[in-house]
């Protein structure tokens, strides 16, 4: 009978392992094609196909399969990514200066954002980090179809801007806004006499839902009297058509307050508060907690908050 010990696989010794074949399978990890990870790592196609076969050879495994969708993980490469991933961003945080100093910096931060994040802050934010660190790239990634918490976890993201519902231990959450809803409706609009617009008057009056954003007003408040449910939409149209339709009709909208300043700076448009508000819409920042005092990420968290600081200040 053959021995328990020789049907266990020896796993490599670490001092055996070549740390550039982890980075060829990280990079190959995040693109899903060698090729595509040659050229982020500078490498020809030969080398990446012989550093793939050491990898294979190396870890017992085949780890990638070409399908026609790209190169597809095997279980045991999924299982490797993220704690490689940790041990490289670990290694490359270790080789960086101490302090970040922003004016002479190279680097790119990928930033996920929702709609509103991206109507509201992206701009301000640009402008900051251009004006002060001219160097630095900003990639802002629209989360609706993203995975953000497996994207942080590999690293694919550095940071996440959006509603405050991330769970899990390994984040860190900052409140950035929290902004009140109003109605936005053309300048001299028939029903723009009354101060505030109740719930009851909007009920009355054609809507313009915003069927690409995702910060529908929620109307529904329990107990009698209350508004109960959203007020049915006239018509729905995309976020970029919408300044245009509520300047030339009598539609109105229910949007955030910034989203409205927004809109109002370039259209012929006024905002008017709700008797009643919805709940507010929350932004947040979510990260990494294991990058809660690297330098670079602190300086970028410091850079947005100063930014939406600034906002709610106006």
């Amino acid at each position: 009978m053959m021995s328990h010990a020789r049907l266990t696989k020896t796993p490599p010794k670490l001092h055996a392992i070549d740390l550039n074949l982890l980075v060829v399978f990280d990079a190959i990890m995040r693109e899903r094609s060698v090729t595509r990870a040659g050229q982020r790592l500078g490498l020809s196609q030969p080398a990446m196909s012989h550093a793939l076969t050491r990898l294979r050879h190396m870890l017992k495994d085949e780890l990638f399969v070409r399908s026609p969708n790209g190169m597809v993980p095997t279980p045991r490469a999924e299982q490797l990514a993220t704690p490689i991933r940790i041990a490289l961003d670990g290694l490359q945080q270790s080789l960086e200066p101490v302090q970040f100093e922003p004016a002479k910096a190279t680097t790119t931060f990928r930033i996920a954002v929702d709609n509103y994040a991206a109507i509201v802050l992206v701009a301000p934010i640009a402008a900051h980090v251009a004006r002060i660190a001219p160097g630095v790239t900003l990639e802002f990634r629209p989360s609706g179809t993203l995975n953000v918490p497996e994207m942080l976890d590999r690293s694919e993201l550095h940071l996440a801007i959006g509603p405050p519902g991330v769970q899990g231990e390994r984040f860190s959450l900052k409140r950035l806004l929290q902004d009140q809803f109003v109605v936005v409706h053309r300048k001299g609009h028939p029903a723009a006499k009354a101060q505030e617009v109740s719930t009851e008057m909007l009920a009355n009056l054609p809507k313009l839902e915003i069927s690409s954003a995702q910060f529908e007003p929620d109307f529904f408040e329990a107990g009698p009297g209350k508004f109960k449910s959203t007020p049915k939409a006239a018509i729905r149209a995309p976020f970029l058509s919408a300044a245009q339709i509520l300047a030339t009709s009598d539609l109105v909208s229910v949007l955030p307050l910034n989203v409205a300043k927004s809109m109002i700076r370039s259209h012929h448009l006024v905002f008017r508060r709700l008797s009643r508000s919805p709940k507010p819409i929350e932004a947040a920042m979510i990260w990494l907690r294991r990058l809660d005092n690297q330098p670079a990420h602190a300086w970028l968290r410091d850079v947005i908050n100063q930014v939406t600081s600034e906002l709610r200040n106006t």
